[in-house]
């Protein structure tokens, strides 16, 4: 008998349950699953500050969910649910109904504005792809007006920027103000002094959930940068040109960035559902709530582990939507479920593109090993749900189509250029190896033993034996005594295995390049080549641009015209295809 399983809300914990559902259902279970969301995409919202701060163009916080599902049978809806009838089983829409047998409730958290008055109608919140556009866009009109504006009242008002809440996403939007508004003074001339940016907290510290040294860490690097951080600084009332903080002077401006909080989805306000604070559905450890076919995962579910309830992190989202659908499956097929055993590995947080902080498993990492971290767990995530077409994505965004003020590196790594026209060189460097290849197999260095060490009277790399045959000497006075051991030891006892390799090698590249067919990992395999060259007998005046030319080819010369341009992207739909079905599907056009 078919079973419908409907999973409200696409974002971490949503999405997690849907692939679970997916990967371990059996072929021979008839098990309907779908995702139902506002919106068609996920979002990144742990990566949001970038897109408020102008760090990257806004479609690198979001991703379809139709690239996500794809070669899946997940059905994807785009609706807004405005209330759940757990009776009859069915979900509710302003236009329409859905019916389930299973439901994943995972429709997130929104902003908790604590009641403080005006705090809702004056400020803005950092939650959504939108709220994100939203900053950056008032931002910027903030400095447009301050620009031409003549009253001195006002134009501190524009300028002076303050963020409410010290957390993770508080920090990390103020870190990327800090670099933003540079670049912002020199476009609209204004002096960065004339800037001010605050970062307000009702606690006695910024980032509480982080130890001293990291607290002491970020503070100072913030401080240095020009951010003033008010502590034990509750704001009480907000207006649209000031805010009031409780037992200290307000403060004029026209921009509070709201953090401090957040709460379960406005849906739980509709349900009839056990809650706990800010409004958390209920659940036990199998991430179920108090109807047996109704479960809860992400920011929107308290799960508690060790008394106390779960924080809303990416990994627990994605823990409890595993577990949810591991145990709706177990459900359906009789078993008995599991519990989940919360394994939460710790926390990242960047302040601006130079700088983070973290505690992994206890263990306070270096800056430098933050930052990577904080990619590469990003880079982790996006290969789980949509393999390296996600990741290369990612990675142009970061890195390629950064929109900050960059470091020297990043600037030239950056600019974007029409790969066509390195075809003609890439071309060029496959006609040269091709022709190397073919005139060793000319020489006969399939036939016979060609390469030879060095002669206590020679040093040259091609000479003649006694008997007149030529050899190929891989050893000089230059050559490294180390490369010179291996060449005694292993290559030159094998001489012809050697020569063939070569041979095939430099045949193999040429027809690569040519051809436009695995080019970046046709230009790792020539630079290699080459090293080796250069370490054996040095590189000649007929060769010696070979390097720099497969520099050049890493850039995606092949992709510009050649076979690359289709087998790139035929490839990364296998490997998605592969990851979701755990076989390949050898005519898979799209």
């Amino acid at each position: 008998m078919s079973k419908k399983v409907v999973i409200l809300g696409g974002g971490y914990a949503g999405v997690k349950a849907a692939l679970t559902l997916y990967k371990k259902k059996k072929k021979n279970e008839d098990i309907d699953i779908v995702v139902i969301d506002k919106n068609s995409y996920h979002t990144l919202l742990t990566e949001l500050h970038e897109v408020a701060g102008n760090r990257i163009p806004e479609g690198g916080i979001i991703v379809p969910l139709k690239d996500i599902f794809k070669y899946t049978d997940v059905e994807i809806i785009k609706d807004e649910i405005i209330n759940i009838d757990f009776n009859s089983n069915k979900l509710i829409s302003e236009k329409t109904q859905y019916e389930y047998d299973y439901l994943i409730i995972a429709a997130g958290s929104e902003p908790n504005f604590y009641d403080i008055e005006g705090m809702k109608e004056h400020s803005l919140t950092l939650w959504s792809y939108d709220d994100a556009i939203r900053i950056r866009e008032h931002i910027k009109e903030c400095f447009f007006l301050a620009s031409s504006e003549k009253d001195a009242e006002k134009r501190k008002e524009l300028l002076t920027f303050v963020v409410g809440g010290g957390g993770y996403t508080g920090v990390e939007i103020v870190g990327e103000l800090t670099i933003w508004v540079k670049a912002l003074c020199r476009e609209y001339g204004i002096p960065r002094s004339d800037v001010r940016l605050v970062l307000i907290e009702a606690l006695p510290n910024i980032l509480s959930n982080l130890k001293d040294k990291n607290i002491a860490r970020s503070t100072k690097y913030m401080q240095k940068k020009g951010i003033e951080i008010l502590l034990d600084s509750p704001i009480s009332r907000v207006f649209p040109d000031h805010l009031e903080i409780k037992n200290k002077a307000g403060i004029k401006t026209r921009t509070l960035i709201w953090t401090a909080g957040v709460r379960a989805s406005c849906i739980t306000d509709e349900i009839d559902i056990s809650k706990g604070k800010s409004c958390r559905l209920k659940v036990d450890g199998y991430s179920s709530t108090q109807h047996e076919n109704v479960f809860a995962a992400g920011d929107i579910a308290a799960f508690i582990s060790n008394d106390d309830v779960l924080p809303a992190l990416v990994e627990t989202a994605l823990q409890t939507g595993e577990t949810a659908a591991r145990n709706i499956l177990a459900d359906i097929r009789g078993k008995e479920k599991e519990v989940l055993k919360p394994n939460l590995h710790g926390v990242m947080v960047s302040i601006g593109s130079y700088f983070a902080v973290s505690e992994i498993m206890g263990k306070q990492l270096p800056v430098i090993f933050s930052i990577i971290l904080k990619y590469m767990v990003n880079i982790h995530y996006l290969f789980g749900i949509g393999g390296f077409e996600l990741v290369i994505k990612y990675i142009k965004h970061e890195f390629l189509y950064k929109k900050q003020p960059k470091t020297i590196i990043e600037d030239h790594i950056s600019v974007l250029s029409p790969t066509f026209w390195l075809v003609p060189i890439r071309l060029w460097l496959g006609y040269s190896w091709l022709t190397e290849g073919i005139s060793k197999i000319r020489e006969g260095w399939f036939e016979k033993a060609m390469l030879a060490g060095l002669p206590a009277d020679a040093n040259s790399s091609a000479s003649a034996t006694e008997t007149g045959e030529k050899v190929f000497r891989i050893i000089t006075d230059t050559t490294p005594q180390w490369y010179a051991w291996i060449a005694d030891t292993i290559i030159i006892p094998n001489a012809l295995f050697f020569q063939v390799l070569i041979i095939l090698a430099e045949v193999g590249l040429g027809l690569a390049f040519l051809s436009g067919t695995f080019t970046f990992i046709a230009g790792i395999v020539s630079i290699a080549m080459n090293i080796n060259f250069l370490l054996s007998t040095g590189l000649y005046d007929y060769n010696y641009w070979y390097i720099p030319a497969a520099l050049v080819t890493l850039g995606g010369s092949g992709k510009a015209f050649g076979l690359d341009y289709y087998l790139i992207p035929y490839l990364k739909r296998q490997w998605n295809y592969f990851v979701k079905n755990k076989r390949i599907k050898l005519f898979l056009f799209r």
